[in-house]
């Protein structure tokens, strides 16, 4: 006679990205396996393809490799919170020595994607051409934000290409999809340090797990607020 199934509980998110709602339940003990396994590694490799297979197992998103950053961020610290807890607790250091380090326990609920107000998806270069950019996907973030060694001023143009949506100028809309990629980057290299800048704004500026915290330091007393940004700072 087999063993009686447990109901796991649904829940329901709403992207940050584009609002659309997704089902999402608990990770199972078999999803924390790898996740364990993977910081045991401490291969960020290996973490983010943890995080990818948990939401893929965890939620009906189907679009995975094209969601932004921030939205996959988002998913997964709300299957986190259900799964094994509404808080955790992080080491942050103290910015006034800037070596001592202090336990902080932050609420999961209130860590926010944060948008900065002068984010745009639509850059204008000159009078009449308007680029208009994707958002990078996780493993490019990775690759871009995760290495040992400073990205190469190929790999950041190469990067900006790959996020390219299409470029229209007064007369005609050229897809990205149809331009080689090779085209693209001829384009940012015609580019003024003004106008690249722009498209590099586009990159600072995307959307965040972003948390504000209060820290005393023990040895001197001060008090001051430090900013947790990104998935990797909130994960314990």
């Amino acid at each position: 006679m087999p063993l009686p199934k447990l109901n796991v509980p649904k829940y329901k998110l709403k992207l940050p990205s584009d609002n659309r709602t997704v089902n999402y339940r608990p990770f199972l003990v078999k999803e924390e396996k790898l996740l364990l396994l993977a910081t045991e590694t401490g291969s960020q490799e290996d973490i983010v393809e943890a995080i990818k297979r948990i939401i893929v197992e965890c939620t009906d998103i189907h679009d995975i490799d094209n969601l932004p950053t921030f939205d996959i961020e988002y998913v997964f610290l709300q299957i986190r919170t259900k799964s094994v807890g509404e808080s955790v607790e992080v080491q942050v250091t103290c910015p006034d020595d800037e070596e001592t380090v202090v336990p902080v326990k932050i609420p999961l609920n209130e860590i926010k994607v944060k948008k900065d107000k002068k984010h745009k998806k639509e850059i204008k270069l000159g009078t009449d051409i308007i680029l208009t950019m994707n958002y990078p996907s996780l493993d490019t973030f990775v690759k871009m934000n995760f290495q040992d060694e400073e990205p190469t001023v190929d790999a950041v143009f190469e990067m900006a290409a790959g996020c390219v949506k299409q470029i229209a100028d007064a007369e005609q809309v050229y897809d990205a999809m149809d331009t080689p990629k090779e085209e693209l980057i001829e384009f940012f290299d015609q580019l003024s340090s003004k106008q690249f800048q722009e498209v590099q704004d586009f990159f600072d500026t995307m959307p965040k797990l972003s948390h504000v915290v209060k820290v005393t330091n023990p040895k001197t007393k001060k008090v001051s607020d430090v900013t947790l940004e990104g998935l990797s700072a909130f994960f314990a």
